[in-house]
């Protein structure tokens, strides 16, 4: 909301001296503004009113704004928070940050950020696009549960980026995370008929070779854009549940390594850099390199017990566009590297 402030009581003398005009040609200006900022009269009704042509009322409202007579400001409404997103937008280097207003648990937390993930896929996707889903996050599926459907196609296909077999219940899940969004969009869906994780790296390798995989991993390099969920070294109830969740021993295995956060299986460590392991050997799904080549890489997380994933995951440049909570978004600011501090570069993800 746009609010206008006049500023012209007993300065016109300094006005006149510092800018050149006289008192005169300040007090119109000043007239000129008050009766279309603050009157709302329109520059026709103005020019009638003073006598003076319509062209020189426009003039004088240009001037009266470029000499702090007319100061503009935004007022953000209860619930935006685009001073925030900016904030950390300059901070990471990130493309676009979408910060909602949510509860603490996660049974508040998951549908405030699926709501806002339906209503930025809904505005931004317009054509073209061919993109690349995760398959196990409760985000995602309330994002997906959320969107509106498009009356035309706005999505070319969308692909399975990484395995998602599991236990039969959890695996419809997954199943109805592609196809929601499939039928939301217009898009083909392509689906992963594998594990996110195997018991062996030979086993995966067998896999990777099969004719119905490496098709769905030829479509990878072509991605536009990827919707990811940020996963934390604890794997959530639904990973757990879904047949896929690392053994104890591989958690401590990558704990020991540094990891601190996945995104599709693949782990990072607290400065976003990959951790390569044995357990990324057993792993189906697209390689962090191939993820970050894609040009729009939307990540969609929040809650404290995240931070330091999500943080990473904006460090190693694996997300571009983030969709958070606020108490996140401040808590991310504050640990935000000083060098990028308050600059405008976007050097750190391109």
């Amino acid at each position: 909301m746009r609010e206008s402030q006049m500023d012209a009581s007993g300065r016109s003398g300094v006005v006149s001296q510092r800018f050149g005009h006289s008192d005169d040609q300040i007090r119109l200006m000043a007239k000129i503004a008050r009766m279309y900022h603050e009157r709302g009269l329109r520059q026709s009704q103005i020019a009638d009113e003073l006598h003076v042509s319509q062209p020189r009322v426009s003039r004088l409202l240009k001037r009266a704004q470029e000499i702090g007579i007319v100061r503009t400001t935004v007022a953000l409404p209860a619930g935006v928070h685009t001073d925030l997103e900016e904030a950390l937008e300059r901070a990471y280097g990130l493309q676009e940050v979408v910060v909602v207003d949510a509860g603490g648990s996660d049974a508040d937390l998951n549908p405030a950020l699926g709501a806002a993930t339906a209503v930025y896929l809904e505005t931004t996707l317009t054509g073209g696009d061919t993109v690349g889903i995760s398959s196990w996050s409760a985000t995602l599926l309330a994002a997906v549960e959320a969107m509106r459907s498009s009356r035309s196609s706005v999505v070319d296909s969308v692909v399975q980026v990484v395995g998602g077999v599991g236990d039969p219940r959890v695996q419809m899940q997954a199943t109805r995370l592609i196809g929601r969004f499939a039928a939301a969009t217009g898009a083909e869906p392509v689906f992963m008929p594998t594990p996110g994780m195997l018991g062996s790296a030979s086993a995966r390798d067998t896999l990777m070779a099969d004719p119905a995989v490496a098709e769905v991993v030829t479509l990878w390099p072509r991605l536009t854009m990827v919707l990811v969920g940020i996963g934390s070294l604890e794997p959530s109830p639904l990973l757990r549940e879904s047949g896929n969740a690392m053994a104890e021993a591989d958690q401590t295995l990558l704990r020991e390594a540094g990891a601190v956060g996945d995104i599709c299986l693949r782990f990072f460590d607290a400065e976003g850099e990959p951790v390569r392991s044995a357990v990324d050997a057993r792993v189906i799904g697209i390689d962090p390199e191939q993820l970050r080549e894609i040009p729009r890489r939307v990540g969609v997380a929040g809650g404290e017990r995240k931070h330091s994933a999500i943080r990473a995951a904006l460090l190693g440049g694996w997300v571009n566009v983030l969709v958070t909570d606020r108490e996140e978004a401040e808590r991310l600011l504050a640990d935000a590297p000083d060098a990028n501090l308050g600059n405008g570069s976007g050097s750190l993800n391109p």
